[in-house]
């Protein structure tokens, strides 16, 4: 049980970062280097999230 919450919780913060990014790269003005940290992040949890799938 503790396996799905997990992956749940990957799923949703990988979720949530997607839609940070997005309103970041909107947004006037933010830092590239914050938007490529927050897409770094994004790319781990996919990454976390593809590894405990299979």
């Amino acid at each position: 049980m503790a396996f799905d919450a997990r992956l749940e919780t990957l799923k949703r913060k990988h979720s949530e970062m997607s839609e940070a990014v997005e309103t970041a790269q909107r947004a006037p003005g933010v830092d590239d280097l914050q938007v490529a940290t927050m897409k770094k992040e994004k790319l781990r949890l996919k990454e976390e999230i593809s590894r405990l799938s299979s």
